[in-house]
């Protein structure tokens, strides 16, 4: 019963491989989860949901209201429900309704209301999985903090052999299981994440800033607090935002905000993990009125104050600090240099050099080196899988003792 008292939302969306949710669901329950399904409208024309309910032994959900007495089937109590929304399938359709935020049917606005995190085991063609827009849609998606069972290789409903057709439902549930187990290693932990760029301001509408999106961090965000962490994540200022179901947000602008938020709140956790793009200068004056164009302006620079470094200095021996560095050139010896420098336990390594790797990317390519000089170095994978092996690493190096509980 390796999954007793979870509560998994199953959806179903328009595929052939809607009929493997049957197995699926089954499995899921044999292991003691409670399972509620959604279908979207077109899941029905593939399984019914008669064999759904049977199954998850609870009424399967359609519609917004019930037709027969007008009640209205809650998305948002469901979303505040459930564990974990699995949508098994995903078809493409679907994966880029949700990349965009539509939502025209019950699943749609469950996805949307959820607080949990949420697994995607995606199931089409082999040409429509590959097309660019499902990539692009798929990307997008685990920006989001979307955890993905990957497609497998084989014979498809169109005859072709290709990789597209949905994970088998045993394999989903080990990654179901895998995610629980997962869940328990930084219980009754607090972490500190940094995320996103600094704005410092020249005038009353101009800044010096940078290329972050926070993506990064908000993968990490989203890692740790499925694997039981309370996060408190500071973020400069970026488009989206993770969504925490019981994390601290901290809005800021500019490096100092940052500073002062961060030095708050770290001597009350047991780390940090330092993913913003934080602008190492600021101008030492700032125009309270809009500079006008064609004058020739001089900014002079001071440098902004050093997050990493000053929480390095008052880490204490039951803390860790992770850093990152993102370099051009000498890529290595730098960031070992900033380990000691700044009294960091792990660094992360990211070349501008390395396609699909820096700022703006939904990927990125990285490199671990502890303080023991141990170096490694990792494929080109999404953000959401790299901020899992950065955890995975703050584990192995044991920064924190791992909960069993």
């Amino acid at each position: 019963m390796m999954l007793k008292d979870k509560h998994i939302i199953l959806g179903i969306t328009g595929s052939i491989a809607a009929f493997k949710a049957a197995t699926l669901c089954r499995l899921l329950v044999k292991q003691g989860a409670t399972v509620k399904v959604v279908m979207t409208p077109l899941a029905k024309e593939f399984i019914t949901p008669v064999t759904m309910a049977t199954l998850s032994q609870n009424t399967v959900l359609l519609d917004f209201f019930k037709h027969d007495d007008g009640a209205w089937n809650s998305h948002v109590e469901l979303g505040l429900w459930a564990d974990l929304m699995l949508i098994a399938p995903a078809s493409a359709n679907t994966m880029a309704k949700m990349a965009n935020g539509i939502c025209d049917n019950l699943l749609l606005t469950t996805y949307l209301s959820v607080r949990c995190p949420v697994m995607i085991a995606p199931a089409m063609d082999m040409d429509m999985y590959r097309h660019p827009a499902t990539q692009k849609n798929i990307d997008t998606l685990k920006s989001y903090g979307n955890i993905f069972v990957e497609p497998e290789e084989g014979e498809l409903a169109s005859g072709l052999v290709g990789k597209g057709r949905m994970a088998e439902p045993e394999h989903i549930l080990q990654h179901v299981i895998d995610f629980f187990n997962q869940k328990k290693k930084f219980k009754h932990q607090t972490i500190l994440v940094t995320s996103g760029p600094t704005f410092e301001p020249i005038d009353a509408v101009r800044f010096i800033g940078n290329h972050s999106t926070g993506k990064m961090g908000n993968a990490l965000a989203t890692a740790l607090e499925s694997m039981g962490a309370h996060v408190v994540f500071i973020t400069g200022p970026v488009s989206t935002l993770p969504t925490l179901k019981h994390g601290t947000i901290i809005q800021v602008q500019t490096a100092e905000q940052m500073f002062h938020a961060a030095t708050e709140h770290f001597p009350h956790c047991s780390g940090a993990i330092l993913a913003a793009a934080v602008a190492d200068f600021r101008p030492e004056t700032k125009a309270d009125f809009k500079l006008k164009s064609g004058n020739t302006i001089e900014l002079k620079l001071v440098p902004n104050p050093d997050i990493a470094a000053s929480l390095g200095k008052i880490k204490k021996s039951n803390q860790f600090i992770v850093g990152f560095a993102l370099e051009t050139d000498n890529e290595l010896e730098n960031a070992i240099q900033k380990i000691n420098k700044k009294n960091l336990d792990l660094i992360v390594l990211n070349s501008l050099k390395n396609p699909g790797a820096g700022f703006g990317y939904s990927t990125n390519q990285i490199t671990i080196i502890n303080r023991n000089r141990e170096i490694k170095h990792y494929p080109l994978k999404s953000k959401t899988e790299v901020a899992y092996d950065i955890l995975e690493e703050i584990l192995s190096n044991k920064l924190i003792q791992e909960n069993e509980g």
